[in-house]
C-alpha cells in the first residue's frame, strides 16, 4: 500500500510532536482498489479461528470454578449453621441452602471435603503454570511463528484436562500440579496470538481483528460457566472435564489444517489480500528474528504503563473468573444451574463491548479524529474506571441478588471496552516485537490471577457480606489505579527501539531537521 512519501503504514517517520503517525496517512490509490473485503477473507477467518480457539481456552479455565461447587462436600467445606458468616442472607427465595447440602451428583460421583483456603489455592494453581511460558512463547513464536505455540498450546491444555478427575481422587496436590501443568501450556497462547497479528493484521484493521479474536475469552466464560453447571447436574462434575478437553482437541486439528504463520505462505489466500496485508504492515511486521533489544524494553516507561496497568485490570477479572461462582453459591444462595448462568451473565456483556470498542476504535483512526494514543486512552479509562465503580455497588448490594447480578454484569460488560486499549497497545508500541512484549506484559499481568483468588479465600473465610464487600472495593481500587496510571504513561507512539535500523535513521532525520527548522 504505497504513500505519498514512499513509506509503508508502519514505516513512517516521526512527526512535529513526536509521534509516529502511520495510521493516519492518506493513501494515493482509491481505497476500493486496494482493501480487499474482510468477509471471508483469509484474515477474518484467522480471527474467527481464534476467536472459537479462545473460547476453548476459557471454557479449559474456569471449567474448574463452577465444577468445584459440585465437587466439595459442602457439609464439610462450608462455615457451621451456628458460625457468624455464610447465612446473612436468607436462603429460602432460591430454595437452596448451601450451608446443609451440596448439589445433587449421580451416584458414585467422588466429594471432596476441601476449605476455602485449599479451593482458592486449587483455582489459582493454573495461573502458576501460566506465568512460567508467557514470555518465552512470545519470543519463539516471533522467531517461529505463532501457529504451532497457539494451536500446541490447546492442544496440550486439553488433553491435560482430561486427567482431571483422576488428579482429583489422588489428592489436592496432585491436581494443584495438573492445574499449574495445564497453565504451563495455555500460557503460550496468547502471546503467538500477538505474534502472528504482527504478520496479519493491517494497521487500520488491527483493533477489530483483534478485538474479535480475544473476545473468544469472554464469550468461552460466557458459555463454559453454565454449560458447566448444566453437566455437572446432569452427567456429574467429571464429565465437564472430558468434554472439555474433547473440544479442545478437536479444535486443535482444525487449527493446523486451516492457518498459516504468515499472509505469504497461506495456501488459499488471494493474491490481493496477500499483497495488502504485506504492503500495509511494511517492514515493521513480520518475525524479529533471534536478538531482541530487551535492555530498552526493559527500561520502556510506555511498556511498564502497559503492564502495571494490566494488571490492575485483571485482578478484579480473575477476581470474578475465579471465584464468583463462590460468591453466588455462599452468599446469594443460588443453586448450581442458577450461579452458573449467572456467573456467566457479565462475560456476555464484555463480549459484545469488546466487539465493538475494536470496530469503533478502528473507525475513529480511520476518520482520523483521534491519534492512536488518544483512542487507547480514552478505551482503557471506559474499561477500568467505569467497572470499579460497578464493583463497589456490588458490594454495598447486601442480599439483593438482583442488583448484585445487575452491577457485575454492567462492570463486566463496560469492562470489555478496555480490549481497544491496553490489551492491544503492545503492537502498536512495537508491532515486530509484539509477541514478545505480550509475553511480558500477560507474566506481570498473571500475577493477579495467583494472589486475587488466595486473597478473596482470606477475606471470605467466613463467607460474610463483610468479606465479600473487601474483595469487591480492593478490585475496584486497584483497577481505577491502574486507570491512572495509563492516563499519565501510556502512548500509541512507535518507540525508538521497535524500529528497523532504516527507520531508526530516518526518525533521526527527520528529527534533526525539525530542530534546525
Amino acid at each position: 500500500m504505497a504513500l505519498q512519501n514512499g513509506y509503508s503504514i508502519n514505516s513512517s517517520p516521526l512527526d512535529e510532536s513526536g509521534e509516529a503517525t502511520p495510521l493516519l496517512k492518506k493513501e494515493v490509490v482509491d481505497v476500493d482498489d486496494s482493501v480487499p473485503p474482510q468477509c471471508c477473507s483469509a484474515r477474518c477467518n484467522l480471527a474467527i479461528m481464534m476467536f472459537f480457539g479462545f473460547s476453548v481456552v476459557y471454557g479449559l479455565r474456569v471449567n474448574l470454578s463452577v465444577a468445584m461447587v459440585a465437587m466439595v462436600n459442602g457439609t464439610n467445606s462450608q462455615p457451621s449453621l451456628n458460625s457468624s458468616g455464610g447465612h446473612e442472607c436468607p436462603v429460602s427465595s432460591h430454595g437452596y441452602d448451601n450451608g446443609s447440602q451440596t448439589p445433587d451428583q449421580p451416584d458414585g460421583i467422588p466429594q471432596y471435603s476441601w476449605d476455602s483456603s485449599t479451593q482458592g489455592m486449587l483455582l489459582g494453581a493454573f495461573f502458576f503454570g501460566y506465568l512460567v511460558t508467557q514470555i518465552p512463547g512470545g519470543y519463539l513464536a516471533g522467531h517461529f511463528g505463532g501457529s504451532i505455540f497457539l494451536g500446541g498450546g490447546v492442544l496440550g491444555t486439553a488433553a491435560l484436562t482430561l486427567l482431571t478427575p483422576l488428579a482429583a481422587q489422588l489428592g489436592p496436590y496432585w491436581l494443584f500440579g495438573l492445574r499449574a501443568l495445564e497453565g504451563f501450556g495455555e500460557g503460550v497462547t496468547f502471546p503467538a496470538m500477538m505474534a502472528m497479528w504482527a504478520c496479519w493484521a493491517p494497521p487500520l484493521e488491527r483493533s477489530r481483528l483483534m478485538t474479535l479474536s480475544g473476545s473468544g475469552a469472554n464469550f468461552g466464560a460466557f458459555v463454559a460457566l453454565p454449560l458447566t453447571g448444566f453437566i455437572c447436574h446432569s452427567l456429574g462434575w467429571p464429565a465437564v472435564f472430558y468434554m472439555c478437553g474433547v473440544a479442545g482437541c478437536i479444535w486443535a486439528v482444525f487449527w493446523f489444517i486451516l492457518v498459516s504463520d504468515q499472509p505469504g505462505t497461506h495456501p488459499r489466500i488471494s493474491t490481493r489480500e496477500k499483497y495488502y496485508i504485506i504492503n500495509s504492515i511494511g517492514k515493521e511486521g513480520g518475525g524479529h528474528g533471534w536478538s531482541v533489544p530487551l535492555l530498552p524494553m526493559m527500561l520502556s516507561v510506555p511498556l511498564w504503563a502497559i503492564i502495571v496497568s494490566q494488571m490492575c485490570a485483571n485482578w478484579g477479572y480473575y477476581t470474578l473468573l475465579t471465584s464468583l461462582p463462590t460468591y453466588m453459591d455462599t452468599v446469594l444462595h443460588f443453586d448450581l444451574q442458577q450461579n452458573a448462568f449467572l456467573s456467566a451473565l457479565p462475560f456476555l456483556g464484555g463480549w459484545a463491548f469488546s466487539v465493538i470498542s475494536g470496530v469503533v476504535a478502528d473507525s475513529l483512526l480511520e476518520k482520523e479524529l483521534l491519534s492512536v494514543t488518544a483512542v487507547r486512552k480514552i478505551f482503557t479509562i471506559t474499561g477500568l474506571l467505569l467497572p470499579a465503580a460497578f464493583l463497589v455497588a456490588v458490594g454495598y448490594s447486601g442480599c439483593n441478588g438482583v442488583l448484585a447480578v445487575t452491577f457485575l454484569t454492567l462492570s463486566t460488560t463496560v469492562g470489555g471496552t478496555s480490549a481497544a486499549g491496553i490489551f492491544i497497545n503492545q503492537i502498536d508500541i512495537a508491532p515486530r516485537y509484539a509477541g514478545v512484549l505480550l509475553g511480558i506484559t500477560n507474566t506481570f499481568g498473571t500475577i493477579p490471577g495467583v494472589v486475587a483468588p488466595i486473597v478473596t479465600g482470606y477475606l471470605t473465610k467466613d463467607q460474610s457480606l463483610a468479606g465479600w464487600r473487601s474483595v469487591f472495593c480492593l478490585s475496584a481500587g486497584i483497577s481505577a489505579g491502574g486507570a491512572l496510571i495509563y492516563t499519565l504513561f501510556g502512548t500509541g507512539k512507535v518507540q525508538k527501539w521497535a524500529l528497523v535500523e532504516e527507520d531508526q535513521e530516518q526518525a533521526e532525520t527527520e528529527r534533526d531537521r525539525l530542530i534546525t527548522t
